[in-house]
């Protein structure tokens, strides 16, 4: 680990790195095991018809948006946790401020072009601030996943056959008020504050780091308006009468027609 530590921190400058490695390996071990081996045998188990009919791809997709899920349930309340117990003075240093307690986790997996950026720049962001840099702001966003729980749900209501069901009526309406609040007003206020903090330590930085956190940022807030929009007009088209029965026995005889809202098929 001696070279691999040097290398991070000397070659890549994340100096805060090395010491969550271990964590690292074993959230990547845990959720593959989970993708891999628990997804599937519990889907067989409990959804056969649901999961045994659908192609092999789709089954992959449903093991993905399990781990989702889980990574979902996980990750807010333990960034609620460290939000709460967070040092004030962290504020004073929102560019280079650092605490043990803003440990990041993500597991990225992708369908689409859209789905794509937006993994390359949650990577980009979160990756650099073990330099430390930003940290402050990758803690916050971890919360967007609020949203994620919701949209899960409506994904498996989907592929089990309660397509336009009153179920999936109360859960659309979790999921866009989750997604407007947490991700679009609270996201929306972030993303300003996370300008102003690039813009304030410019000459501090390189002009590589402006450049690369300035441009996701507006690429991740662009996409959270854009799967918003997208939300809000599958929606509506799950029930509205005569739509509903008909996108629901697509769904369960070929098992790939979707909507993506980036977080996978």
């Amino acid at each position: 680990m001696g070279t691999l530590d040097t290398f991070i921190t000397t070659t890549l400058g994340l100096t805060k790195l090395p010491p969550f490695l271990p964590t690292f390996l074993y959230s990547f071990l845990g959720f593959s095991v989970v993708h891999q081996v628990i997804a599937p045998w519990a889907s067989r188990r409990w959804f056969p018809h649901a999961y045994g009919s659908i192609p092999r791809r789709a089954q992959n997709a449903w093991s993905i948006h399990v781990v989702s899920q889980i990574h979902a349930i996980l990750i807010v309340p333990l960034s609620l946790w460290a939000l709460y117990y967070e040092p004030a003075e962290r504020a004073g240093d929102r560019a280079f401020g650092w605490d043990e307690r803003v440990g990041l986790d993500a597991v990225v997996n992708f369908t689409d072009v859209g789905f794509v950026v937006h993994g390359v720049a949650c990577l980009a962001i979160y990756a650099m601030s073990f330099r430390p840099f930003v940290a402050y702001f990758g803690l916050r966003c971890l919360l967007w996943e609020t949203s994620t729980f919701f949209l899960n749900i409506h994904w498996f209501m989907d592929k089990t056959g309660r397509t336009g069901s009153t179920a999936q009526f109360v859960n659309g309406i979790f999921l866009l008020s989750a997604f407007f609040g947490v991700r679009l007003m609270y996201g929306g206020k972030v993303s300003i504050d996370f300008v102003r903090t690039l813009v304030q330590v410019r000459r501090e930085i390189p002009w590589t780091y402006f450049i690369v956190f300035g441009i996701g940022n507006i690429v991740l807030a662009s996409l959270n308006w854009f799967w918003f929009t997208k939300m809000i007009s599958a929606l509506r088209r799950r029930f509205d009468e005569g739509d509903a029965k008909s996108l629901q026995r697509t769904r369960l005889v070929n098992g790939t027609t979707h909507d993506n809202y980036g977080t996978g098929n």
